[in-house]
């Protein structure tokens, strides 16, 4: 088992199934909630930090969008691949080496082909930021890939 696995909070796995760019941030960890949904985390570590030693912005803007994204795509109304159309993020605090993040996704409308939902970034209760996204239904004719 890989020691970083050894260091997480209670009823997070390793989670691959985010796509090959997505990946790049690893590694990352899903819990899944009581309605379905995924909650992912991730250890701050060396590459993803800044010039000054926090979390990079444009880490944690990808986390939000990929937490966004596998949400959406994986909701029993779509339950096919949605793409961004537009995100606007609210850095609220910086993250720290060896902080653990957690990306946690709400539901604001659910329409039939775009999607509206916000996502929280918090290391432990404080707020690192807050994303809102629109997201439209793709026409790939795709299932949302990893969802094992």
């Amino acid at each position: 088992m890989d020691a970083l696995c050894l260091d997480l909070p209670a009823g997070f796995e390793p989670f691959a199934g985010a796509g090959p760019f997505f990946s790049v941030l690893g590694p990352l960890y899903r819990r899944r909630t009581e309605d379905g949904r995924s909650v992912l985390g991730l250890r701050v570590a060396a590459q993803h930090a800044n010039h000054i030693g926090v979390a990079h912005g444009g880490m944690l803007t990808t986390l939000a969008d990929g937490a966004l994204g596998i949400n959406l795509s994986r909701h029993p109304r779509y339950n096919r691949p949605l793409v961004t159309v537009n995100l606007n993020t609210d850095f609220l605090s910086s993250a720290q080496l060896g902080e653990w993040l957690e990306a946690r996704v709400e539901f604001r409308r659910l329409g039939g082909r775009l999607a509206f939902a916000d996502c929280l970034i918090g290391a432990g209760e404080r707020l690192v930021l807050r994303a809102t996204g629109v997201f439209a239904v793709a026409d790939t004719g795709r299932k949302p890939a990893g969802d094992a």
